[in-house]
């Protein structure tokens, strides 16, 4: 679960009184009361996306307990079937065999026993010894907030789609135990099973400001403890909601199942924030006879943490695929605009194309990469090679389908030299504060040089995807920006200037990029998918046929496209 307050100036009076006083709900979206239920008349197709995943109307968030199963992969994600704000949530659910294109099933979990009579939140899934799956997920049982974890079975296992889904009257099976927040108790993990023969999962809470992910176990996955201590928590980071806790390899490109343990894996700890609206994630290792995670000390166990995505993505999930040995992240990005926007459109939220996960060879993070699948959408293709862009130039990518379209490309520059000094003052700022001061905009020595996506011609409206390099005490800094703040000429957007750091070396003087782009969506992979970014974005003019697409350099040192390869992306089938 996540917090919409974008925008609160904007809303009428009753529902600003509403906000304030809701029960102490801890972690709700913005709730409309009145447009909960307005169902959506007409879907205005401007800004809907061609090629990632969304319902044909109304509202969707968290991405639920995806998984694959005898040959299918199935997603389920918070949905509301009555309206385009959040509000009638139910787990709706969609299959696939490819991961790109899917088909809408009824919803398999939605409020109707005492357990989760106001609402059905979010969860995971887990396939039990005996290939049976199993739904964990969050219920919400009484005004007050009150949260419980319960299960869910299918109805019927030789459908290949598991297409029902029951709740047993054995529910709730975990209830908060004193000295923990109930209304802080949500979003139970994909299990994974010890070499003691006990099931284990996590649950996100919170204690005062300090995060925590408690961890409960279970012999028959019916009967579950809550450990002594919690398996992590992090002073100062406020609630933690939908946790993710898997092993990557230490070496290869293959993903694991969530129950591999041993010298050969490290351990990936996920968190959402409540109370800032992004994820962070450390990579530590996981003591299993004491059920403790210790983070590595190569990054911060906090805010200032890494994250999967330094733009607009949250609530995310990942699985094990084991037909094709990876793992897989899903993750959701909302809408930038306003409510008003959303029901007068029909439509919010989206999810991100799936991306493969595995660990970096420096042992420090983790490499993002979109599911190979996506690559059957490719359709005209055109490519540049060896494109020289001075100062202040600029070419356009023609021949494709800028506002649907993938694009990647290589940079490269012959020297370091004129790497504009970072100010020792940023040291203490994130990326995004730098960037709203060194964006694409504020010509540099060695950038700002990159991709001008949905674009007019004329550059009124532009989403500039950018690298610019500083030179630290004897190193470079290389930043990564996806720069919505001139992406549209209508007001009262969010148009951040999103950004983040990328540890590339740069011995070979390149950088690569790759960004998928989708009419309202911008999603950017910097350096082979060290540093990934994603912005929602809504042109006014530049749409459809009107947007173009452009390499360009603003840096004083010359900038090579030493390839440039662009496609236009077919539209999946999602309904």
């Amino acid at each position: 679960m996540e917090l919409h307050n974008k925008f609160l100036w904007a809303l009428p009076v009753f529902m600003l009184s509403f906000l304030i006083s809701y029960n102490g709900v801890e972690a709700s979206h913005n709730v409309y009361l009145h447009y909960q239920s307005l169902s959506a008349i007409k879907v205005e197709q401007v800004h809907r996306t061609g090629y990632h995943f969304q319902p044909k109307k109304h509202w969707i968030n968290d991405p639920n307990g995806p998984m694959y199963y005898n040959g299918v992969y199935h997603l389920f994600y918070q949905y509301n079937p009555k309206g385009a704000v959040w509000g009638n949530i139910v787990w709706a659910h969609s299959v696939s065999t490819d991961l790109i294109n899917w088909t809408p099933l009824e919803p398999a979990i939605f409020p109707s026993k005492p357990f989760d009579k106001y609402g059905c939140w979010s969860g995971s899934a887990t396939v039990l010894p005996g290939n049976k799956p199993v739904i964990l997920y969050t219920g919400i049982v009484d005004k007050n907030n009150t949260q419980v974890q319960n299960y869910a079975v299918p109805a019927n296992l030789s459908d290949p789609y598991l297409r029902k889904w029951v709740k047993p009257d054995n529910n709730p099976l975990i209830v908060s135990e004193a000295g923990v927040n109930k209304t802080a108790f949500r979003d139970p993990t994909t299990a994974w099973l010890g070499r003691d023969g006990e099931w284990r999962i996590l649950i996100g809470g919170r204690r005062k400001d300090t995060g925590i992910a408690f961890l409960y176990k279970s012999r028959d996955f019916m009967k579950w403890k809550k450990a002594a201590n919690p398996i992590h928590q992090s002073a100062g980071t406020g609630n933690w909601e939908c946790p993710d806790f898997y092993p990557v390899a230490k070496s290869g490109t293959n993903g694991l199942d969530t129950s591999v343990l041993g010298q050969n894996v490290k351990h990936v700890l996920k968190v959402s924030l409540d109370a800032t609206r992004f994820e962070y994630y450390t990579l530590g290792k996981y003591y299993p006879a004491e059920d403790r995670y210790v983070p590595d000390n190569t990054s911060p166990d906090n805010w200032k943490g890494l994250r999967y995505d330094y733009g607009n993505f949250y609530a995310s999930k990942s699985f094990f695929d084991p037909s094709k040995n990876r793992r897989i992240l899903w993750g959701w990005a909302n809408e930038s605009d306003t409510a008003k926007d959303d029901i007068k459109k029909g439509w919010a939220g989206i999810q991100l194309i799936p991306r493969t996960i595995t660990l970096d060879p420096n042992g420090k993070q983790l490499l993002q990469w979109p599911v190979k699948e996506l690559d059957t959408l490719r359709g005209a293709h055109v490519r540049l090679s060896n494109q020289l862009l001075k100062k202040g130039d600029r070419v356009e990518v023609t021949g494709i389908t800028p506002a649907q379209a993938d694009v990647e490309v290589t940079f490269s520059f012959r020297s370091l030299d004129l790497a504009e000094p970072f100010d020792p003052k940023w040291r203490k700022l994130d990326a995004q504060d730098v960037c709203s001061k060194r964006g694409s905009f504020v010509r540099g020595g060695l950038g700002p040089f990159g991709l001008a996506t949905l674009a007019t011609e004329d550059l009124q409206e532009y989403t500039p995807v950018i690298f610019r390099i500083f030179k630290d005490a004897g190193k470079h800094v290389v930043l990564m920006c996806s720069d919505a703040t001139r992406s549209s000429l209508k007001k009262e957007l969010y148009r951040p200037s999103f950004a983040g750091f990328v540890d590339v070396d740069l011995t070979d003087k390149k950088l690569s990029l790759r960004s998928l782009i989708d009419h309202s969506v911008v999603e950017s992979f910097g350096a082979g998918g060290k540093t990934c970014i994603s912005s929602r974005v809504y042109p006014t003019k530049a749409v459809f046929d009107k947007a173009h697409l452009y390499a360009f350099n603003n840096g004083t040192e010359a900038i090579t496209v030493q390839t440039l390869d662009a496609w236009s992306m077919k539209s999946a089938k999602v309904n």
